[in-house]
C-alpha cells in the first residue's frame, strides 16, 4: 500500500506546527481525523514520525526524512495541476514567489498594478527574504519562483531580466560631486557605507570595494537601503546603491546626492529563477518577459 496524499499532507501540516490541533485546523478537519491519518501512515511505513506528549510534539529523525520526501511529492502533484492549468491558460492561479530585499520595494511598485491588469487571474503571494532563505524555500516547494540577483548555485534554471547599474550615493557638498561621473579608482582609502550580512549586494559592494581600494566603513552597517541613504544624507559616508534604488533612495529633497560610473560601469543581474524541470518553467519564462515590459515602460526618458 502506498501513503495517500491527504496523508502526507497532514503530515506536512503538523511538521509545520508541531501541534496536532492546529494542523487540523489549517487542514479544516477534526484533530481525531488528523491524529488517525497520521498513525496509520505511521503503520504504513513503519517507522515513528513524531514524538508526542502533553507538552510538545517533535518530529523524529526519520520523521524529518519523510517530510522531506512528502513535500517533494506534494509539489510534484501541484505541478501536475498547474501544468493542466497552464496548458489552456498561462500565468492563472496561486504563484508563490520570493524576492529579495533590494529588488522588492523599488521594482514591484513598477510592475505589479501592471500584472494585475493584464493577468487578472493571477494570484501573486509574495515573500522577501535573504537569497539564502529563499533558496532553502525553494528547494523544500515552499516557493515557485525568486526574482534576485544572479548568478544562483543549485538545481535551477534561470532567466536574466536586466541589468542594474551601480551609482555613488554621496552626501551633499562632497568632493566627488565635482566629477560628472567616478571611476572605481575615485574610491581609493574611502570608507564605504554596506549592508549587513545576509545581503547579496553586500558581497557585490564589497568586491567593488576590494578592486578599488575602498574600505568598509566600520562605523555602523545598515539593514536596508532606506536607512543606508539616511546614513549617507547625515554625512556619515557615501555608498552603492542600484539604479533601481535611486528613484526613492536619491529622491530631490533626501539629501543624497550621485553621480555614474564611468565605463566599465560595475552593475548586478537581476532575473528569475526556478526549480529545473518545474512543469511552469514556460510560465515563469513568458512572466519574466512581461516584467521587463512592464518595467521598461515605467523608466523614465
Amino acid at each position: 500500500m502506498r501513503p495517500s496524499i491527504r496523508q502526507l499532507e497532514y503530515l506536512v501540516a503538523v511538521a509545520e506546527t508541531l501541534h496536532f490541533r492546529k494542523a487540523a485546523q489549517n487542514c479544516s478537519v477534526t484533530q481525531p481525523a488528523l491524529s488517525a491519518q497520521i498513525q496509520q501512515l505511521e503503520q504504513l511505513l513503519g517507522i515513528q514520525l513524531f514524538e508526542r506528549n502533553r507538552r510538545r510534539v517533535l518530529l523524529t529523525s526519520a520523521g524529518r526524512e519523510a517530510v522531506a520526501h512528502a513535500r517533494q511529492v506534494l509539489d510534484q502533484v501541484d505541478g501536475l495541476a498547474d501544468s493542466a492549468r497552464a496548458a489552456t491558460e498561462p500565468l492563472t492561479g496561486d504563484l508563490r514567489m520570493g524576492v529579495i530585499p533590494t529588488v522588492a520595494p523599488y521594482l514591484l511598485p513598477r510592475v505589479l498594478p501592471g500584472l494585475r491588469e493584464t493577468r487578472p487571474k493571477l494570484r501573486l503571494f509574495l515573500r522577501e527574504e535573504f537569497t539564502n532563505v529563499l533558496v532553502e524555500r525553494l528547494n523544500a516547494g515552499e516557493l515557485d519562483v525568486l526574482m534576485l540577483a544572479l548568478p544562483v548555485s543549485g538545481d535551477f534554471d534561470s532567466q536574466l531580466l536586466f541589468h542594474d547599474d551601480f551609482w555613488l550615493a554621496l552626501p551633499e557638498e562632497h568632493e566627488l560631486l565635482d566629477h560628472k561621473a567616478v571611476t572605481e579608482d575615485d574610491l581609493r582609502d574611502q570608507e564605504v557605507l554596506l549592508l549587513e550580512d545576509g545581503h547579496c549586494l553586500r558581497d557585490q559592494a564589497l568586491a567593488i570595494c576590494g578592486r578599488s581600494g575602498a574600505s568598509e566603513s566600520m562605523r555602523v552597517r545598515a539593514t536596508s537601503l532606506g536607512t543606508l541613504s539616511q546614513m549617507v544624507s547625515g554625512g556619515l559616508g557615501l555608498t552603492l546603491l542600484p539604479e533601481l534604488a535611486i528613484g526613492v533612495e536619491a529622491r530631490e529633497g533626501s539629501g543624497v546626492r550621485v553621480r555614474p560610473f564611468a565605463e566599465p560601469v560595475p552593475h548586478r543581474q537581476i532575473g528569475l529563477v526556478w526549480r529545473k524541470g518545474s512543469s511552469r518553467a514556460d510560465e515563469f519564462k513568458q512572466l519574466g518577459e512581461e516584467i521587463v515590459q512592464l518595467y521598461d515602460a515605467g523608466q523614465p526618458k
